[in-house]
């Protein structure tokens, strides 16, 4: 078996027998983010409302598409055949990705790479976000602090990893036990963002219980942050209320195989891409003495979810690494700034192109924690053995 790892930002091929992958290298790199944009072409940061408003309609048009597909063309084939139960995990797999892409240029608005305007940017990624149940404003405030914090052991707001000291009881049963890892995946990949929201698993730690929903929550600072803060909390709380009429008007199960199946598979993808985009024994973290920014935004990894699926998602997967770098930069131009920067960042630039069902696995197993580098005070790495404190 083969087993593809990284290497002067791009990629080589090992036998999966030999050792782990090369680390990306943790010293201060010998460039800066003025060589890094120098490399882009300008055009690269300018956006458009026109272009993406037209991927905004495609996607609305396939999420409508389906919708009209799970109303009228599978009540339509023969009750309890076999073709109608084959339809609707189709159908949920099918919307659920239709929805993610409405996911991620949500996500856009909130990093103003949408439009120039920032009042439009809010706009559309309230209307998005709302309609997919997510506290758009608070969670914009909580994902740009990751931005700014990446990779810090103490400051980074999600999947922030365990230190030995820290692991909890279940760890070596997740290490050694196939079905006992297995089922923690499908857990977190399910359930995982909204206990995120509501009860901030996987985040950093904070004095208090961090919830998006609690204006007065630790991860929000300012009297604007806790004013938007209310306002995601009453559009979610709107869709709420409209979803809970519509089900009392179309039957509570029609809607959960319309909307909430797709739903869970849209948290799903988000939680399995941001997982993997942070969480690899190649990339380092730092704790506050060693950590800087720009270290901290290429502590991650670019990954090929395949043609169609990186297309479908907007490139989020496959161009994160100049995403940290430039996130107000439009989706539409990240990889041609990717192929500019590669150069520049050499073996700081990560790629891995092991298939994402193995590298989820592979993750999963040998991500439980980190320890400190023996050479270098202050950087850590993922330790792909389970060792109990």
């Amino acid at each position: 078996m083969q087993q593809p790892v990284r290497a002067n930002g791009g990629r080589i091929t090992v036998d999966a027998s030999a050792p782990a992958p090369k680390r990306s290298l943790a010293d201060k790199p010998p460039f800066t983010l003025a060589d890094i944009k120098r490399a882009i072409p300008p055009h690269c940061f300018r956006r458009s409302v026109a272009r993406s408003s037209a991927y905004l309609l495609r996607d609305l048009a396939a999420v409508a598409a389906l919708f009209y597909f799970s109303l009228r063309v599978i009540p339509a084939l023969p009750a309890g055949g076999l073709l109608r139960l084959a339809a609707w995990p189709l159908y949920w797999a099918a919307q659920g990705c239709a929805l993610n892409s409405v996911w991620v240029l949500a996500h856009e608005c909130g990093h103003h790479a949408f439009s120039e305007h920032a009042a439009l940017d809010d706009a559309v990624g309230f209307a998005l976000h709302t309609a997919l149940l997510v506290p758009y404003f608070s969670w914009k405030h909580s994902h740009r602090r990751h931005h700014a914090n990446s990779a810090s052991l103490d400051r980074d707001e999600v999947f922030v990893p365990w230190r030995r000291s820290e692991l909890p009881w279940y760890a070596g049963a997740i290490h050694s036990c196939a079905p006992v890892r297995f089922a923690v995946l499908a857990l977190v990949l399910v359930v995982g963002f909204p206990l995120y929201l509501t009860c901030n698993i996987t985040g950093r730690p904070y004095p208090r219980l961090a919830n998006h929903y609690d204006p007065y929550s630790p991860i929000f600072s300012t009297a604007r942050e806790r004013a938007q803060v209310v306002v995601s909390d009453a559009g979610v709380l709107a869709f709420s209320l409209a979803l809970h009429r519509l089900s009392a008007a179309a039957g509570f199960w029609t809607v959960a195989r319309v909307y909430g199946a797709p739903l869970l598979v849209v948290n799903g993808w988000l939680v399995l891409v941001t997982f993997l985009h942070h969480t690899d024994p190649a990339v380092p973290r730092y704790d506050s003495g060693e950590w800087d920014w720009l270290r901290g935004a290429l502590a991650t990894v670019d990954r090929d979810y395949g043609a169609f699926l990186n297309g479908a998602f907007h490139n989020i997967a496959d161009t994160h690494v100049v995403h940290h770098l430039f996130p107000s930069m439009p989706h539409y131009h990240a990889k041609e700034a990717t192929r500019a920067i590669r150069p520049v960042l050499g073996e700081y630039y990560q790629f891995d192109s092991t298939p994402i069902v193995r590298a989820a696995w592979r993750a999963a197993k040998e991500c439980l924690y980190v320890e400190p580098d023996r050479r270098r005070d202050g950087v850590y790495w993922y330790s792909n053995k389970y060792k109990s404190s």
